[in-house]
C-alpha cells in the first residue's frame, strides 16, 4: 500500500471537530470513505476536562483511532487564564488518553504545537524533533505537558500514541484572530466598503506556514504509518515573511490598496524567524507539502469574500 492510500474503512473519533483544523480533518477523512464521529464542546457539550464524560463517550463509540485536536488554542489568553489553559490541554489530553486505553483504541494522534520549542536563535534552525523544549508561555507549557503525557501513555500503558508538533497553518475557514486571515478579511471588506489603505504593524517576522489541507493529510498519514511513541513536526520547512503574505493578498485585491505601517501597531518581535524540519514525517509517511502558499492565500481571500457577501 502506498503511503497516501487509505487502508480499510475505520471508525475515527475526532475531538475538536468543529474547530478550524478539525473541520478540514473531518472532511478529509470522510472524502476517503472513513466513518467519522465528531466530538466538540461547542456542538455536543462534551468537555475533555470532564474525565467521566470522556470515558463514557469513548467507550460508547468504540473508535478504531482517535485524533485529539481539542484544547485551548489562545496563546495570548493563556497568560490571564493559565489554569484553564493547562486543564484544557494537559488534563484534557490525559482524560482522552486514559479513555482510549480503556476502550482498546488502536492508535491515537495527539496534536501539540511548535510553541513548545519556545524562543530560538537563527542558528538553531531548522527545528527538529530533538530540539530542546523551552516553553515561554502558559499555553506552551501546557502543550509540553500534553506532549509528554502522550509519550507516557505509550511507555507506561502501551497505548499506540503518535505525537505531533504543528507549526503555523492557514487556509479557508480560519478565524481572523490570526494575521493572514485578518489581512484577507480586511482586503475583502475594503473591496465591499471601499478604502485604499490597510494599516498594519510589524510584518517582518518570518514563519513556517503550511496549508491546513496539507496538515490534515499529514495527520491521517501519521495515524496510518507513524511510529507509536514517536513525535513528528508538521511544517513546510520554509520560512516566509508575513510581509510577503500581505503583499500577495493586496496584489489579489479587486480594488487598489496599499499597506501603510501604523507606528501604534508596532510591537517587539520576540522571534524573528521560525522554521522546522519535516524530515522525520516524510521518512515515515512520504508526506510533502503540496499546496503552494499562493493557492492557499487565494482560497483564504475567496473564503472571506463569501463570508462578507462580496
Amino acid at each position: 500500500m502506498s503511503p497516501d492510500a487509505s487502508p480499510e474503512r475505520v471508525k475515527a473519533l475526532v475531538t475538536g471537530a468543529s474547530g478550524f483544523v478539525g473541520r478540514h480533518l473531518v472532511e478529509h477523512l470522510e472524502d476517503l470513505g472513513q466513518e467519522v464521529v465528531c466530538v466538540d464542546r461547542s456542538t455536543d457539550g462534551v468537555d475533555v476536562t470532564d474525565a467521566e464524560a470522556v470515558h463514557a463517550l469513548v467507550g460508547s463509540i468504540g473508535p478504531d483511532v482517535v485524533y485529539h485536536l481539542a484544547g485551548w488554542a489562545d496563546v495570548g489568553g493563556s497568560w490571564s487564564a493559565p489554569v484553564e489553559a493547562f486543564r484544557a490541554n494537559a488534563e484534557g489530553t490525559l482524560n482522552v488518553l486514559l479513555a482510549a486505553a480503556d476502550a482498546g483504541v488502536k492508535r491515537v494522534l495527539a496534536v501539540s504545537s511548535a510553541d513548545v520549542y519556545g524562543i530560538v536563535t537563527p542558528e538553531e534552525l531548522p527545528l527538529t524533533e530533538d530540539s530542546p523544549l523551552r516553553p515561554a508561555s502558559p499555553y506552551a507549557a501546557s502543550k509540553v505537558a500534553a506532549d509528554y503525557l502522550g509519550l507516557q501513555a505509550w511507555l507506561g500503558r502501551q497505548l499506540p500514541v503518535i505525537r505531533v508538533r504543528a507549526f503555523n497553518h492557514l487556509g479557508p475557514g480560519q478565524t481572523d484572530k490570526f494575521v493572514a486571515p485578518a489581512l484577507a478579511s480586511r482586503v475583502a471588506r475594503a473591496e465591499i466598503e471601499g478604502g485604499e489603505v490597510l494599516t498594519v504593524g510589524d510584518l517582518s517576522a518570518r514563519r513556517d506556514f503550511t496549508d491546513v489541507r496539507d496538515v490534515v493529510r499529514a495527520y491521517r498519514l501519521l495515524i496510518e504509518h507513524g511510529e507509536p511513541g514517536e513525535v513528528y513536526n508538521v511544517c513546510s520547512g520554509v520560512d516566509l515573511a508575513v510581509q510577503d503574505l500581505a503583499d500577495q493578498l493586496v496584489a489579489q485585491s479587486r480594488v487598489p490598496l496599499r499597506l501603510e505601517v501604523d507606528p501604534e501597531l508596532l510591537r517587539p518581535v520576540e522571534l524573528p524567524v521560525l522554521r522546522g524540519s519535516h524530515d522525520r514525517l516524510t521518512a515515515a509517511t512520504g508526506w510533502e507539502p503540496e499546496i503552494p502558499i499562493a493557492q492557499t492565500l487565494t482560497d483564504l481571500l475567496t473564503d472571506w469574500r463569501i463570508r462578507l457577501g462580496g
